[in-house]
């Protein structure tokens, strides 16, 4: 599932998770722009935040290898 940390310098209070299996960021100027099969979930101006993808598969360790 994807998983964005959103987070805004200066304002813990501002930090945002968003996560949808079919979320996708692309950026459109400076814009940072989330959408997912329903269309634009939200829309930022991308030099304002910090943007980390926090996906589930990055918190464990890769499954071992069948041989």
């Amino acid at each position: 599932m994807a998983r964005y940390l959103i987070r805004h310098p200066g304002k813990q209070s501002d930090d945002i998770l968003i996560e949808d299996p079919a979320l996708a960021l692309d950026f459109h100027g400076n814009w940072a722009v989330f959408s997912d099969k329903e269309g634009v979930y939200l829309a930022l101006p991308a030099n304002e935040a910090q943007i980390e993808r926090v996906d589930e598969a990055q918190d464990h360790e890769p499954a071992p290898q069948k041989e």
